[in-house]
């Protein structure tokens, strides 16, 4: 199936919805383009997907295929791993594998919820010997969302800093509908121009995590350390300052902003999720690398943690 009407698109979101954004390479598709046609009949079925080579969310730069089941689009993504996704894939009012259709951009959403329970004073000790600046004020322990002002520690020019952020990297403008950005919370593609601007160690952060979630069909399954007092930290990129509507009612603000950088699971999370899980570091020589090493090494980090690292566990008390 190829270019649809708008009344044909609605069907589609209903009957297919499963969505992923493919970028379109630069010399087009060629051969490529039938080895994926006659993949996606044979193996997924006629019936079984939509192409959309243009209208709501899809330009000349991208494609997008609709499914009807999470697999299908896993299979897909498996099977041609040299198609590059598109910025966007992870966007509220997008779908793919790591966004199920349908979910609000303030729902529980692939690595969009996470606890924090690490003191202020015990991120100082896990960097001592390191000069760090505490501009946080007052950090409350308990769940993050998408959007919401929360801890990270980042360069200061001379020294670390403790400071707060906001959760949401600029989106790509090519995605954005209206002059509103909620942000991008999980950044994937290190290649792509809109996020290597933000790759130097300048740019980079490490977000203090206690326990992450995933969503399953009714709720969340958390994960974290077996062994509860193992420190853990998100690899993270921010950018300071940065103008732009977050909320309509609230107009244009100045906000210090972050993301979590995401990879393929280890085996606890691809139970749950068979295709990202955030890059999480344990190890104290990661964080230094990850803070100031060449992007050229420093991206090496981008991996999942060694199966057996983590445990599935029960959802965290809400904080009082």
């Amino acid at each position: 199936m190829t270019r649809r009407s708008t009344p044909q698109a609605k069907i589609d979101d209903s009957a297919f919805p499963v969505r992923v954004l493919r970028c379109v390479p630069e010399l087009g598709f060629g051969r490529r383009s039938d080895a994926l046609h006659e993949w996606l009949a044979t193996r997924i079925g006629r019936g079984n997907y939509a192409w959309h080579g243009g209208g709501r969310g899809v330009t000349r730069d991208r494609i997008a295929h609709y499914f009807r089941e999470p697999y299908a689009a896993s299979a897909c993504l498996t099977a041609f791993p040299d198609l590059e996704l598109a910025d966007g894939t992870c966007l509220p009012g997008y779908s793919s594998p790591y966004l199920p259709f349908g979910r609000s951009e303030d729902d529980d959403t692939v690595c969009n919820l996470y606890n924090q329970t690490t003191t202020q004073d015990a991120m100082r000790q896990l960097f001592k010997g390191m000069s760090m600046t505490d501009r946080a004020g007052n950090v409350a322990p308990g769940k993050v969302y998408p959007d919401q002002l929360a801890p990270i520690i980042r360069h200061d020019g001379v020294s670390l800093e403790l400071v707060k952020a906001r959760w949401g990297m600029p989106s790509p403008p090519s995605v954005l509908k209206t002059q509103r950005d909620p942000g991008v919370t999980n950044v994937r593609n290190l290649t792509s121009p809109h996020w290597r601007r933000w790759l130097g160690p300048a740019h980079r952060c490490l977000v203090p995590v206690t326990a992450f979630a995933e969503p399953i069909k009714r709720g969340n399954q958390w994960f974290a350390p077996p062994a509860s007092e193992t420190p853990m930290f998100f690899a993270g990129i921010e950018v300071r300052g940065w103008s732009s509507v977050r909320k309509l009612k609230d107009g244009e603000t100045s906000d210090d902003l972050y993301a979590i950088l995401t990879c393929a699971p280890n085996a606890e999370v691809k139970s749950v999720h068979p295709k990202a899980m955030p890059v999480v570091l344990t190890d104290p020589g990661d964080w230094e690398t990850w803070l100031s090493a060449p992007i050229e090494i420093a991206g090496k980090l981008q991996r999942p943690l060694p199966d057996g690292a983590l445990a599935l566990v029960d959802a965290p008390a809400e904080a009082s």
